[in-house]
């Protein structure tokens, strides 16, 4: 599917130079009297390597055809993580470092949408939030305010999160894993 320069959006996989490329960010630039143009950060998906590009509103990018379905995570042996598809239930497996940082927050039985391209998968996406418990916590430091200060805190599965001062160790939190941020006290069950 061709879609015009100024489409082009972080996350979308493109088909550029008989390569897939993931877009890593994008800013929209409108400098001075010029036109405007789309600043595209992009990733190689096979060799990792990255790219920016300059697209203007009239050039077109091939946007990758994906197949996105829902798979369950089922266990982690040594760096293979197995997955199962929600449809048929056949199993594939990745490498743990194909999901970066990110693997931390695999929960067994957690359902995650796979990208695929030729039956090949090529991206995982996490749920937006999930919820984990704090495991060590710093104190409150006397003085501080709730409103302008945050403190770090260490969770279950060894992330590190910046917290408000009145989270403390044993309190179950829920985490946005887009950008590993604090967003509220998980509401009792």
């Amino acid at each position: 599917m061709r879609i015009d320069g100024s489409s082009v959006r972080a996350g979308m996989v493109l088909e550029f130079e008989g390569k897939l490329w993931v877009v890593t960010s994008h800013e929209i630039r409108t400098p001075g009297n010029l036109r405007s143009f789309n600043q595209v950060e992009m990733k190689d998906i096979k060799s990792g390597n990255k790219r920016g590009l300059r697209l203007r509103p009239d050039e077109a990018m091939e946007r990758a055809t994906l197949d996105q379905r829902d798979f369950q995570y089922l266990y982690r042996e040594g760096d293979t993580l197995t997955f199962m598809d929600q449809e048929n239930y056949e199993q594939i497996t990745m490498e743990a470092e194909f999901l970066g940082e990110r693997v931390a927050f695999m929960q067994d039985g957690m359902v995650v949408q796979v990208e695929l391209h030729e039956g090949k998968p090529i991206g995982v996406k996490l749920p937006d939030q999930v919820t984990l418990e704090i495991v060590e916590a710093d104190p409150v430091v006397k003085g501080q305010t709730a409103s302008s200060s945050y403190k770090p805190a260490k969770l279950e599965n060894g992330v590190r999160v910046m917290v408000p001062p009145f989270i403390t160790t044993g309190e179950r939190i829920v985490v946005n894993t887009n950008d590993l941020t604090y967003v509220e006290r998980a509401k009792a069950s």
